[in-house]
């Protein structure tokens, strides 16, 4: 009985830790952005690293030329491709006089580091302000530049993107997907507007050339052949030079992955690489996601004995209307209004996946990059 006492009272703790998370810290990414409007439209330097990426720039790369916006140019790279991919930039760039194309060979020092490949790039550059995304990436809009670009100002130097992921009829996995995409953005949205900008995601990031080399480029985690997006904004990011994008029109989509062993490859690498963040922001996403875990666990034991069964559903019902509540807001705000049903199914199938994704990175290291 002692034991089980402990546990209940343990269980209120998780409670309040979760109420904090999705009644307060989450419900940021729910206020009203106030983005600037600039009088003078900055040069922007749309910046697109490929590796083997042929038919994705066949397909996705007139979205980005399409763009309405009177002073951009695209910068191409081509990180060391087998395939015809710079081939088909030399046909996008014969076509339009905007592009340009930095040809990247591998070199031993830097073999197959994609940091590498976008620094040159970034040098390559003509403009002060960059936005970066992916070659699998497009728009959603024509005025993806535009909005993006209207959140620089003086002070902010860094702009924080939603980068999407297609939807796809009756797929559970393509649901699972952009629901941990949805969690994930509604974190570091959240945090920056508190303040405590943590990441960002290379499907649809900007910020300044200037900073860039302020910051000497990516040499303090060059040698991590992930984190080129999250790992340099956990570096730079402060709450004066961040800005968040919510707009509808700012917001890119990309093709998720088909089958749940690629995608757990994929979420591998993005969980080993948050173990280089600062040491705050690792307390902040542990805090949540133990309290998590710690929801499942004690909720069904406690149900499962029997004790103070009442006082342990009406919590779990609080919970869950506080989750709903704002998750629903946001799920409006970032177009992913198809998931708000599924929200309970969706949870527990993430925290399970990112629990079994922790102890395989703790048994061997994600060695599979790109």
């Amino acid at each position: 009985m002692i034991v089980f006492q402990v546990l209940f009272y343990i269980f209120i703790v998780v409670i309040f830790v979760q109420l904090f998370f999705y009644a307060y810290a989450f419900s940021k990414v729910n206020q009203k952005n106030h983005g600037n409007t600039p009088t003078v439209k900055p040069f922007i330097s749309v910046i697109v690293c490929a590796k083997n990426e042929a038919n994705n720039l066949e397909t996705f790369l007139p979205s980005i030329l399409n763009q309405e916006y009177p002073n951009f140019e695209v910068v191409l790279i081509n990180d060391s491709s087998t395939d015809t991919t710079l081939k088909v930039m030399e046909r996008f760039k014969a076509k339009h006089s905007n592009i340009k194309i930095v040809n990247v060979k591998n070199i031993e020092a830097f073999w197959g580091n994609k940091k590498y490949a976008l620094t040159l790039g970034i040098k390559a550059a003509t403009h002060n302000h960059l936005l970066f995304t992916d070659a699998d990436c497009k728009p959603v809009s024509n005025q993806w530049i535009k909005e993006m670009s209207n959140c620089f100002s003086t002070e902010h130097q860094i702009v924080l993107g939603y980068g999407a992921y297609a939807k796809v009829k009756n797929s559970f996995l393509n649901k699972l997907i952009r629901f941990e995409t949805l969690m994930t953005a509604v974190q570091y949205f959240s945090y920056a507007k508190l303040g405590q900008p943590y990441m960002g995601v290379g499907r649809n990031l900007a910020y300044t050339k200037d900073l860039f080399f302020k910051a000497r480029g990516f040499m303090d985690h060059m040698h991590i052949k992930s984190g080129d997006d999250d790992l340099f904004v956990n570096q730079i990011a402060t709450a004066e030079n961040t800005a968040i994008c919510l707009s509808k029109n700012s917001f890119t989509e990309s093709v998720s992955k088909k089958s749940y062993s690629e995608w757990i490859i994929q979420k591998r690498r993005h969980i080993s690489t948050a173990k280089h963040y600062k040491a705050k922001h690792k307390a902040m996403l542990s805090l949540f996601y133990v309290s998590q875990f710690l929801f499942f666990a004690l909720g069904i034991t406690l149900i499962s004995t029997l004790f103070n069964w009442e006082i342990v559903v009406g919590l779990i019902g609080l919970r869950y209307l506080v989750l709903f509540i704002n998750l629903t807001l946001a799920a409006k705000k970032l177009e992913e209004k198809d998931l708000i049903p599924f929200f309970p199914v969706l949870e527990i199938f993430l925290i399970l996946t990112q629990f079994s994704i922790f102890i395989k990175n703790l048994i061997s290291k994600p060695n599979r990059w790109k």
